[in-house]
């Protein structure tokens, strides 16, 4: 309760600075990109309940002939990238905040499809809110491995704090000036999460750490 009541507290008491920013970045979305502005999709949160998520748009929706989406690296569009390396395409979610879906610090929420593809460990990440920021955007973001990510978010459901949070909330600052970690190498944004085999994972988590 002490948790979300300093989530609505926080983002009440900010929006006159956010909500003017998001503002502009709506308008700007819609003169470069079109309609709509806000990308929507439906995401796992808090014990695996499904909510939907909203950001900034900041794909096209090029196609090729067959009628499929082209690659996420060929609709992502400078002024994406940029609105993704400042995060500020994540400053709706402050609305999934205020609706108690989210809250400003847990595990980034994921793909629905995921969801059987967790082990048990893995799975704990639902065991809190998802959160606007978190340990895995403070230590790497995307240029970390799915496995890492994970580890670090089961870390965070066992320590989780009102100490930790601050510190997170304030390193992610940092991390957004930095902009860090953004992009997978190799990919626009990420790779898809595939499971290994748990030895193969055991034996991988001993070689990163």
């Amino acid at each position: 309760m002490f948790k979300r009541s300093f989530d609505l507290l926080a983002v009440i008491l900010t929006a006159p600075l956010w909500l003017p920013v998001l503002g502009v970045v709506a308008l700007l979305v819609r003169w470069k990109l079109g309609s709509p502005v806000f990308f929507r999709q439906r995401r796992p949160g808090l014990g695996g309940k499904i909510f939907e998520l909203i950001k900034f748009r900041t794909m096209t929706d090029a196609r090729d002939a067959t009628g499929q989406l082209l690659p996420d690296a060929v609709r992502l569009t400078p002024f994406g990238r940029w609105l993704r390396a400042t995060s500020l395409d994540e400053l709706p979610e402050l609305f999934n905040v205020l609706r108690g879906e989210m809250s400003l610090v847990g595990p980034r929420p994921l793909l629905v499809e995921y969801l059987p593809r967790y082990n048990a460990r893995q799975a704990r990440r639902h065991e809190v809110r998802p959160g606007l920021t978190g340990l895995v955007q403070i230590n790497g973001r995307n240029g970390l491995s799915w496995e890492q990510k994970f580890e670090y978010d089961v870390w965070y459901v066992d320590n989780r704090s009102w100490w930790l949070d601050l510190s997170i909330l304030f390193r992610t600052v940092w991390q957004v000036i930095t902009r860090q970690g953004i992009s997978a190498p190799g990919d626009a944004t990420m790779p898809e999460f595939r499971p290994v085999a748990e030895d193969a994972l055991e034996a991988r988590l001993s070689d990163e750490g």
